[in-house]
């Protein structure tokens, strides 16, 4: 009875956690709207079935819906059936954009402001270094590297980032290279020879490497959580292409549904548990720092020239901004509704692989 009531508890939490990032990107396009004179017929908590409406108010009604996840902005002419004054289709492109883009940099903002947040308690990584948090025991690294030594250069070159470190040791698999290290703040040179085939869970090193963390005020915080939040997004687009090139094997990253960020959350929430009991201060920021990744996440995805997403809605502005030629609604209302039954499919199988497959974090 306690795991049942614990694991309900927990999909409890997850829906409220991930229902607000989805509500705040629902209010971002709301304000967006109202501030370039777009009216707004409906802004729903929840999804529809309408339970009833709360008030009316600025020629919106705000309405609570039976579906208790997220929200809705339903505006004038969204669909492009009326060119009314106050529709979304009857206003200029510029002030269409802005409010398509405004749920996207909300879940960005949103996102950014968490990291901000948790830089101030937990201090901010330094992009420009890399550390080693642990070593395999029995790999190329466990007889010369310890734990916590900067890796500054790889044969003379430097090492600037863990990009810059995953590229350099690339091309060097199977052969001996030379680290350059700073421990307790005096350089070494270690030899190391990179495994061309690794374990399992393992780098071609036998190294976790991440970026040492400095502690920085309020006013630093910001602009590092700027970097970071773009960083992720810069991350998100090289994914692709690390799985292609092979940078990244396709067991360590995949696609995900709802079901599958649920797992994702569980476990994180019992790594934050773990962690309050060793230190109480650290009590749900591990589960914070989760949803500010999400919430970056969800924000960077929209932005994607996908049809049904934002960004796809956005790649249809394109030649009105450029060549002030309008794409017919009618057209554009097709490529959206394809691409949303494509989406839904993809979820479909997504969920299904998520079922069968449970994500189980290393």
């Amino acid at each position: 009875m306690t795991t049942i009531w614990s694991t309900a508890l927990s999909i409890l939490e997850f829906i409220l956690a991930f229902g607000a990032l989805v509500f705040v990107h629902e209010l971002g396009h709301f304000i967006a709207a109202r501030s370039n004179k777009i009216e707004v017929e409906e802004f729903g908590f929840g999804y529809p079935p309408k339970i009833f409406k709360l008030f009316r108010a600025g020629g919106t009604d705000f309405t609570i819906n039976w579906i208790p996840f997220g929200g809705f902005c339903r505006m004038k002419g969204e669909a492009g059936d009326t060119l009314e004054v106050g529709s979304f289709a009857a206003a200029n492109p510029w002030r269409r954009l802005a409010t398509l883009l405004g749920g996207p940099i909300t879940n960005l903002l949103i996102g950014m402001l968490l990291i901000a947040f948790l830089f101030t308690r937990l201090g901010a990584p330094d992009l420009t270094k890399v550390t080693i948090t642990d070593i395999a025991p029995n790999s190329p690294a466990a007889e010369e590297l310890l734990v916590g030594d900067i890796i500054s250069q790889l044969n003379g070159q430097p090492v600037d980032s863990i990009d810059k470190l995953t590229k350099l040791v690339k091309p060097n698999l199977g052969n001996e290279v030379t680290l350059t290290i700073l421990r307790d703040g005096k350089p070494l040179e270690i030899e190391i020879t990179p495994r061309l085939k690794s374990p399992e869970g393992e780098g071609a090193m036998g190294v976790a490497i991440s970026n040492p963390v400095n502690k920085i005020t309020y006013v630093q915080a910001i602009p590092m959580a700027f970097v970071s939040t773009m960083d992720q997004g810069y991350q998100m687009l090289m994914l692709p292409v690390r799985l292609i090139s092979g940078q990244i094997a396709t067991s360590d990253a995949r696609m995900v549904s709802v079901k599958g960020i649920y797992d994702i959350f569980s476990q994180v929430q019992t790594i934050d548990k773990e962690a309050t009991a060793v230190d109480p201060s650290l009590k749900g920021l591990t589960v914070l720092n989760f949803l500010a990744m999400i919430s970056i996440a969800l924000g960077f995805t929209n932005l994607l020239p996908i049809p049904a997403l934002d960004g796809g809605h956005i790649l249809f502005l394109i030649p009105e901004i450029l060549f002030k030629k309008r794409v017919k609604p009618e057209l554009e209302g097709r490529v959206h509704f394809i691409g949303y039954v494509i989406l839904m499919g993809l979820m479909v199988v997504m969920v299904i692989n998520d079922i069968l497959n449970p994500i189980i974090l290393k």
